[in-house]
């Protein structure tokens, strides 16, 4: 996609955007945080385009399909659409080095640390780096963000929508 460079705010899925309750598959277990449609409608309307990237393991250790996880996806985006959020797009890797389905035993650049679905996003989309971050709740998603060359804050809970502010901060 072409046109002037944006800002763009990555958030992490399970523990920013959902409750992590450990290998959320399903629609049954998926809870939106509280704040975490503000979080997301406030990058957009500071003009940062919103993606979504996560780590897929329960994939690749036979928790659930792909199939279940594109559907957790729809599931998410009808209940931030209902609160007026949405993501412009989403990445997940559902590999796993040691996994017991050897289809997805792989020690592939999109697992984060590894800056892969970041660095796959600001390929496809006008992505400003500079003025770009990673919201994350591990050490992987800050790590993930410092090789993509974008910033990483690590989210410890609180107010979505405070962290993509400090995030998109001039000079953060």
């Amino acid at each position: 996609m072409t046109g002037p460079l944006r800002p763009a705010v990555f958030f992490d899925r399970d523990g920013v955007i959902n409750a992590d309750l450990g290998y959320v598959g399903d629609a049954a277990r998926f809870a939106l945080l509280p704040g975490a449609a503000a979080g997301v409608r406030a990058a957009a309307e500071a003009g940062a385009l919103c993606f979504l990237v996560t780590n897929q393991s329960g994939v690749a250790r036979g928790f659930y399909t792909e199939a279940d996880v594109d559907a957790l996806h729809r599931h998410m985006a009808a209940e931030l659409a209902r609160a007026g959020a949405r993501f412009d797009d989403i990445r997940y890797c559902p590999h796993l080095p040691e996994a017991p389905l050897a289809a997805y035993r792989r020690d592939c650049g999109c697992r984060k640390p590894k800056p892969g679905m970041i660095l796959d996003l600001m390929a496809g989309w006008p992505v400003d780096p500079a003025r770009s971050a990673m919201i994350g709740d591990r050490t992987s998603d800050m790590e993930a963000a410092r090789a993509a060359g974008i910033r990483g804050l690590l989210y410890e809970g609180g107010a979505l929508a405070d962290a993509v502010r400090a995030a998109l901060a001039p000079g953060a």
